[in-house]
C-alpha cells in the first residue's frame, strides 16, 4: 500500500493532445492553445545545436559550472547563486524536499500553478490556499496567514492560471513584510513575458536572503520537450537544493540547447513582440464581444464564456480547438487560451464566436 500522503494528491493531467483530438474526432487542422507552448517553435540556435549533439554514450558533467556561470551573470549573479533542474517542475518538488518537515505549512494562492501544492503534500507538509482577489494574489491575506510553521511562501507571477502579475507596491509589501526566517519562492515561468519585471532578482537575493526565483526555458525560449529548468537565490539556499537534487537531473541535450538558446536573441524578440501584439489583440476584441479577461502578463489569458467552462472546453474540441478548461484549474467559468499566431488566434475567436451564439440561442 503507498504512503497516505501520495493517495491523498491527485495524479497531473496535463493539456489534450494534437494526437488525441485526432484520434476521437478525426480533425487533420488541429489549433493547439493549451499548453502555453511558443508558437514559433524552437529557437533555431537551439536547433542547430542540437543536431550536432553526440557523446550520449557518456555521463554528462554534473556540474555545468560554464552554463550556471552565463545564467547567474544575466541577473549580475554567480554560479553559486544558480542550481539547475529537469525543468522548474522537478525544482518545486527538490523545494519541498529540502525545507518541509511533516507539519510545518508552505503559503501559496487559490488557484496556482497545481505542483506546489501536490509536492508540499506529499511531504507531509500543509498547503495553506489562500482565494485570489480579482484574480490577483492577495498579499496582504497571504501575509496574514503565515503562521508560527509557516516555512515557505509561494509566489506564482505571472500566475498560472489567471496570468495576472504583482505591481511593483505588492513587491515592495511582500519583501518588507514577509519574515525573512521564510522561505520566498518566486516562480516565473513566464517572465520573459512581462512587460516591466516589478522587482530586481539580484537586490532581493542579496538584500533579503532566503528567496529562490524560478525559471524555464520550455515558454518564450520554446524548448518545452528539452525540460530544462533552472533556479536563482541565495548561496545558502541554493546550497541545499544542489544537495537534494537528483545527480545527473539535467541531459547533456538539455544544456546543450539551452546554451545555444541563450545567444538566439533574435528568436527571444521575435517571441516576445509576437506575444505582445496578439495579446492585446485578441483579449480587446473579447472585451469587445462581451467576455472578460484578467489583465495578462503571459503568453496566455484566462477569459469569460457563457457556459460551464467544460463545455465551452469541449464543444471547441469538437471543432478542432484545443484550450484548457478552468474547470480543471480551479477557475470555474473561464478558460484559459495560450496566445498563438496570427492565423491560430483568429481560429479560435471565430470557433469561440460560434461556440458562444450556440449557447446564447
Amino acid at each position: 500500500m503507498s504512503r497516505s500522503a501520495v493517495r491523498a494528491i491527485a495524479p497531473y493531467v496535463a493539456g489534450t493532445s494534437i494526437e488525441e483530438v485526432h484520434r476521437r474526432f478525426g480533425h487533420t487542422r488541429i489549433v493547439k492553445l493549451a499548453s502555453n507552448e511558443n508558437p514559433l517553435g524552437s529557437s533555431p540556435l537551439a536547433l542547430a545545436a542540437l543536431r550536432s549533439t553526440n557523446r550520449l554514450h557518456l555521463y554528462l558533467d554534473d556540474a555545468y559550472e560554464e552554463l550556471r556561470e552565463r545564467l547567474g551573470e544575466r541577473e549580475r549573479l554567480h554560479a553559486e547563486n544558480v542550481v539547475l533542474g529537469h525543468g522548474s517542475n522537478e525544482l518545486i518538488n527538490t523545494i519541498a524536499q529540502s525545507f518541509l518537515d511533516p507539519g510545518d505549512e508552505a503559503v501559496m494562492a487559490d488557484p496556482t500553478f497545481s505542483l506546489y501544492r501536490s509536492a508540499v503534500s506529499l511531504v507531509g507538509a500543509i498547503p495553506v490556499e489562500v482565494p485570489l482577489r480579482n484574480g490577483v494574489h492577495d498579499i496582504e491575506r497571504m501575509l496574514a496567514a503565515v503562521g508560527a510553521r509557516t516555512k515557505v511562501f509561494f509566489i506564482c507571477d505571472p500566475n498560472n492560471p489567471t496570468a495576472t502579475f504583482l505591481s511593483p507596491a505588492l513587491w515592495s509589501e511582500l519583501f518588507e513584510r514577509l519574515s525573512r526566517e521564510v522561505l520566498l519562492v518566486i516562480d516565473r515561468a513566464y517572465a520573459e513575458y512581462l512587460e516591466e519585471p516589478g522587482f530586481d532578482v539580484a537586490r532581493a537575493i542579496r538584500e533579503r536572503g532566503n528567496v529562490v526565483v524560478l525559471r524555464t526555458m520550455s515558454k518564450a525560449y520554446g524548448l518545452a520537450s528539452l525540460r530544462f529548468g533552472y533556479a536563482y537565490g541565495d548561496r545558502e539556499s541554493i546550497g541545499w537544493l544542489q544537495r537534494v537534487r537528483l545527480p545527473f537531473n539535467v541531459s547533456r541535450p538539455a544544456a546543450i540547447g539551452a546554451a545555444a538558446a541563450l545567444d538566439d536573441r533574435a528568436f527571444l524578440e521575435k517571441s516576445i513582440s509576437l506575444n505582445a501584439s496578439e495579446r492585446a489583440r485578441v483579449t480587446t476584441e473579447l472585451e469587445r464581444r462581451g467576455h472578460r479577461c484578467y489583465p495578462s502578463g503571459a503568453n496566455f489569458y484566462a477569459v469569460t464564456v457563457p457556459m460551464p467552462a467544460h463545455e465551452a472546453y469541449e464543444a471547441l474540441l469538437e471543432r478542432g480547438i484545443i484550450v484548457r478548461s478552468g474547470d480543471a484549474l480551479r477557475m470555474p467559468g473561464r478558460l484559459r487560451v495560450t496566445v498563438g499566431t496570427v492565423e491560430e488566434n483568429d481560429a479560435f475567436l471565430a470557433t469561440l464566436a460560434e461556440v458562444a451564439s450556440g449557447a446564447s440561442a
